[in-house]
């Protein structure tokens, strides 16, 4: 049997917590082949962001033909794309190959506050990407931004917002609970049918570097083992929420540290 693969379509990390290392290695950890294209490059470290660096459109483009002309790529998980150029020449690239699973994880800003998506690129990541995608993934403060209003606070209230980012072409919106309060983080799977409440223990540890990235790598993961919308989701919540009560292991640089993407294999 050939190995399911996924490819990611993201920025680089170079301190390896989120971005494009954090997608590659929860691939591997979930048990798929990764693939990647790179939009950006990052200088970063888990205390900040200290430089963007942007890979031109053309070369974005030559990266996701060189891998869709080989490679039988199940799902596809879409992360930072900075600009808007890099957003136009991905809803192209993404009408040309067709690929059944597509995951967007909207990144605005840094688990460090920094910012990483362009004012002008927000509107061109609504009305080019949304349609296109299968899932999108925000957490509380993207679903506000995208919808330019106030943070959710309520359940209530983040199901109309769900609904609102629904109507803007994307069939499934999981909207993530992590900057919440209370004792559980709680996600929202919402499409046009139903709204399923994903609940896991709020765990204490400002290690949650790439949280968002490797959630949306390991939803697209499941879906491209063929696993339904709901199955992917709750299996990579599962595995996210082991991977972040694991981190406090890892012991990694001195802002806010990694998530442990191989809890699994700790011997």
């Amino acid at each position: 049997m050939s190995i399911p693969i996924a490819l990611t379509i993201a920025g680089s990390d170079s301190s390896g917590g989120a971005g494009i290392q954090a997608d590659l290695k929860t691939f591997a950890a979930c048990g798929v082949y990764g693939a990647s294209v790179i939009t950006a490059l990052t200088a970063q470290n888990t205390k900040g962001v200290t430089g963007i660096h942007d890979v031109p459109a053309d070369f974005i483009t030559a990266q996701i033909d060189a891998v869709f002309a080989d490679l039988d790529v199940k799902a596809v998980k879409i992360g930072m794309v900075a600009r808007h150029e890099a957003i136009e020449v991905i809803a192209a690239s993404l009408d040309r190959w067709a690929p059944k699973h597509v995951v967007l994880d909207p990144v605005m800003v840094a688990t460090s506050g920094d910012r990483l998506l362009s004012s002008d690129a927000v509107d061109a990541l609504r009305t080019k990407l949304f349609p296109r995608c299968g899932l999108i993934t925000p957490n509380l403060p993207e679903a506000a931004a995208l919808l330019n209003e106030a943070i959710a606070e309520s359940e209530a209230d983040i199901e109309a917002q769900g609904r609102r980012l629904l109507a803007m072409g994307c069939p499934a919106v999981l909207i993530k609970g992590g900057h919440g309060t209370g004792p559980e983080s709680t996600d929202y799977l919402i499409d046009n049918n139903s709204v399923i409440r994903l609940a896991a223990p709020r765990i204490a540890t400002s290690n949650t570097h790439g949280t968002g990235c490797s959630l949306s790598s390991a939803i697209a993961a499941g879906l491209a083992k063929g696993n339904g919308l709901e199955a992917a989701v709750r299996d990579a919540k599962a595995y996210i929420s082991a991977a972040i009560a694991a981190a406090d292991r890892l012991d990694v640089g001195h802002g806010h540290g990694p998530i442990h993407h191989f809890h699994a294999f700790d011997t």
